[in-house]
């Protein structure tokens, strides 16, 4: 029979994760839109926002690491909030080079990929359903990568080329908290059906 304090502490953790990637996704997609409108009309925008984007994710993965546990037992976002806050005052010192700042970003996000992706093979294991983060960081690092090699051509980048790899994320991150929210949903249904069950063949 399975421990009840454990099982409640599952069910505690998924429901925090549930939570934290619907968060993530609904920063995203509140960052693109602010990229596509007050971005496009102001430079000192379009600088904060590259600027806060990697500062939030340093700032999420310490929340989420720290409720999951504790960052020393979640050491891959222990190691992505070294990273993005040190590639958030990389961009700082960047500006206004774009050239300069895609390139951090390329770098930024194949190491952030990778981390993601750890994060999410460890994860996979306790709550299933991490199949589209894992998707996600293989494809943050091949985007990182063609950042690295955009950011070394003539033309001058600018925050747009960015926002594919920020929607991208919002979808992985909303596709990730709607299969753990069908999964819990369906193991639910199921354990209500085997109390049901049980209920039937015990004698009165």
């Amino acid at each position: 029979m399975e421990n009840p304090h454990a099982m409640q502490d599952q069910a505690g953790n998924e429901s925090w994760l549930k939570t934290y990637y619907f968060a993530r996704a609904a920063v995203s997609i509140a960052w693109v839109v602010a990229a596509l409108t007050l971005a496009a009309h102001s430079a000192t925008v379009a600088a904060c926002l590259l600027v806060v984007y990697p500062a939030w994710d340093a700032l999420a993965n310490l929340a989420d690491g720290a409720r999951s546990g504790g960052l020393l037992r979640n050491r891959t976002q222990l190691a992505n909030v070294g990273v993005s806050l040190a590639v958030a005052a990389a961009v700082w010192i960047a500006l206004p080079d774009m050239n300069h700042v895609l390139g951090v970003f390329g770098v930024w996000a194949i190491l952030s990929g990778l981390l993601q992706l750890g994060t999410a093979l460890r994860r996979w294991k306790l709550y299933g359903a991490q199949w589209a983060m894992v998707l996600s960081g293989a494809q943050s690092a091949l985007a990182g990568a063609v950042f690295v090699f955009q950011a070394q051509t003539p033309a001058v980048p600018s925050i747009a080329t960015v926002i594919g790899y920020a929607g991208f994320g919002a979808f992985y991150f909303l596709i990730s908290a709607l299969l753990l929210t069908f999964a819990a949903s369906r193991r639910k249904k199921n354990a209500a059906t085997w109390a049901a069950g049980e209920g039937v063949k015990r004698p009165n």
